[in-house]
């Protein structure tokens, strides 16, 4: 597929990897939903830079784990840029939480925004999409899906199944010229309360010997929309090797 004049929907990106990513698809001219749900200045900086590189962006508020705000937010952008022919699911929560302290409310939190939020963007996208013939879904997994972290249990837990859906929809609209595959980074932009010892203790397990970069994700994320329509099911770890060990 190709990027120009293409409507992609980022989940999660005015902030961090997922305006990597919209900057990325920008370039290549598509035109970009800036979804967001709690950082609404930072969403309109980011369509302020997506603005200034030639092609069209909106900012649009919702909560990913709400069916009824997931089917507005694909209204939204469809009345605002047109039909999406690009979901990127992004959106997610990262929160320290071991076992056996962790609280139901953890866990509930984590499924809804990381698992249940990506299968109702995808459910909203997919509908549209069989109905025109086309579409590329990416869903952001992560390496901690296959490579549990005890300390991190519900997000670990919640990224195996973006990865189980992953393969399970891919099989499902294998017929329909829907490719869906996800993207696993591994160590990208650590939680900013690691100190200096914790950051090394993470980089240490990394094969590669250092951190990945948010545009490390953003380009595996295009490479995924404009290559072969071929490739479906996919996980393709971006992690230096820490997938390996």
């Amino acid at each position: 597929m190709e990027l120009k004049q293409r409507v992609a929907l980022i989940t999660g990106s005015a902030i961090r990897v997922g305006r990597a990513i919209a900057l990325e698809l920008a370039q290549g001219g598509a035109n970009i939903v800036v979804h967001y749900y709690h950082h609404a200045e930072k969403a309109e900086r980011t369509v302020d830079e997506l603005l200034a590189l030639g092609v069209k962006a909106q900012a649009i508020q919702a909560h990913v784990a709400r069916a009824n705000e997931v089917e507005a937010l694909f209204r939204q952008a469809e009345e605002s840029l047109g039909p999406v022919d690009i979901l990127v699911n992004n959106a997610a929560i990262f929160e320290r939480a071991p076992f056996p302290e962790l609280s139901e409310s953890d866990w509930d939190e984590h499924m809804d925004i990381n698992l249940k939020g990506v299968f109702l963007c995808c459910r909203a996208a997919a509908r549209r999409m069989i109905q025109r013939g086309r579409g590329k879904i990416i869903n952001i997994a992560d390496v901690f899906g296959s490579h549990p972290w005890p300390a991190y249990l519900p997000y670990c837990v919640s990224k195996a199944g973006v990865i189980t859906l992953t393969q399970t929809l891919a099989l499902a609209l294998a017929k329909t010229n829907i490719q869906v595959n996800a993207v696993g980074p591994g160590a990208i932009l650590l939680p900013e309360d690691y100190s200096p010892a914790m950051r090394q203790e993470v980089i240490d397990r990394v094969p590669a010997g250092r951190l990945g970069a948010p545009d490390d994700i953003a380009r595996t994320v295009r490479f995924l929309i404009e290559g072969p329509d071929y490739i479906t099911g996919a996980l393709v770890p971006v992690d230096g090797g820490a997938s390996l060990t």
